[in-house]
C-alpha cells in the first residue's frame, strides 16, 4: 500500500464551499480543482 499524505489547503479569499470535487481518500494532481467556493 502506498503512503498516504494529507496536506492543509488554504484559500486566498473567504467564501463558502459549495462543492467538493473529489471523494475522501482520492488521489489528486497538482492544479486539480478540489473545491468550488461561492
Amino acid at each position: 500500500e502506498s503512503m498516504k499524505t494529507y496536506n492543509a489547503v488554504t484559500a486566498e479569499v473567504s467564501g463558502k464551499v459549495v462543492e467538493i470535487c473529489f471523494e475522501n481518500g482520492a488521489s489528486v494532481d497538482e492544479d486539480d480543482i478540489l473545491v468550488k467556493l461561492q
